[in-house]
């Protein structure tokens, strides 16, 4: 990988099986030595999950457990101090691991959109419904983000950040389709371009750093991403349809980088590495791009987190990754 290059040939997208920090770290670390990750490990219970984690950066917001969900309240309760204290825990393990390290590395949060298809509001409705509440929220990350990240460069001084926000309910959002707290009716969709701002301002928070949005359902929304100023989109690989070939064409030659999820995120039997990026390849002839582009545009991962997975196969699949981009770089034909 060229040196300068603010990504690696592969890497996770975010959750692995277990409770271990120390263990997660390591695996994170040895399996992706020039493009690791910041792993989550919701086993571990509310505060570790992907809205409680997220939920515990915010600044002057703070959330709490209810049997419905998170539930955005007035004081740091134990769920948030809970969750701020296993994100200490993984950032120890990662300055741990990462002594010297020098490259880029992933930290992964939970996307504005996202978080208020997730968080609710006092009165039990997502905070989605409420145009005031969206504001303040993707305010309260930004800085929030903002916060992480100068930790993470205060705890590994070599490390070239890269942003991953996770917005699997991106597409829901778009169209209307997020459930309401009765589940008899869903929230109107929110306005394309109100999306796109709130991503661009949220994103901007990295500076000129890279910001990749990650989303493992149908439908990516590419060309509104792109618009919104994103440098990376991460999906997983079997959800596209001949819909998307024409945005992801328009993405590559834009200069976005596809982080491609070909490895499957549950145990599964593992196709040699060649196999596992066949589609790629195929895709890539498709819409005519240059074979020599594909290591240049490409970063190989599983098609989503891996904590559904059993922890051997977890390190199985983030191994076999490492192989397929390989194989992608070798023979781009």
């Amino acid at each position: 990988m060229n040196a300068t290059s603010p990504y690696g040939p592969a890497t996770g997208v975010g959750s692995l099986p277990g409770g271990d920090a120390r263990e997660a770290v390591r695996t994170a670390t040895g399996s992706f030595e020039d493009f690791p990750f910041l792993p989550e490990l919701p086993a571990r219970g509310p505060g570790a999950d992907m809205i409680g984690r997220t939920a515990g950066m915010l600044v002057e917001l703070y959330a709490r457990v209810e049997p419905s969900g998170w539930r955005l309240g007035d004081h740091p309760g134990r769920d948030t101090k809970r969750a701020r204290s296993w994100l200490g825990e993984d950032l120890d393990a990662l300055e741990e691991f990462t002594q010297d390290y020098d490259g880029p590395l992933k930290v992964q949060a939970v996307g504005p959109w996202t978080l208020a298809s997730a968080l609710e509001l006092r009165n039990g409705e997502a905070a989605l419904s409420d145009p005031g509440a969206c504001r303040d929220l993707a305010a309260s990350l930004a800085e929030g983000l903002r916060l992480h990240l100068a930790e993470v460069r205060r705890r590994i001084p070599g490390a070239r950040p890269v942003l991953q926000l996770d917005e699997p309910s991106l597409t829901s959002v778009l169209t209307g389709r997020v459930r309401s707290a009765s589940g008899y009716r869903t929230h109107r969709a929110v306005d394309r371009q109100l999306v796109e701002a709130t991503l661009r301002d949220v994103a901007g928070v990295h500076g000129d750093g890279p910001v990749v949005v990650h989303s493992c359902a149908p439908d990516v929304p590419f060309a509104l991403l792109r618009r919104a100023g994103v440098a990376g989109i991460s999906f997983d690989f079997s959800l596209l349809t001949e819909r998307d070939e024409e945005a992801i064409g328009e993405a590559v030659e834009g200069g976005t980088r596809l982080f491609a999820g070909v490895v499957p995120g549950t145990d599964a039997a593992l196709s040699d590495p060649a196999s596992s990026v066949m589609g790629v390849r195929t895709l890539w002839r498709r819409l005519g791009l240059q074979p020599g582009l594909l290591a240049e545009a490409v970063t190989i991962t599983p098609a989503c987190g891996l904590a559904g997975a059993s922890p051997a196969y977890a390190r199985r699949a983030l191994a076999h990754c490492v192989r397929a981009a390989r194989s992608l770089a070798d023979n781009p034909e």
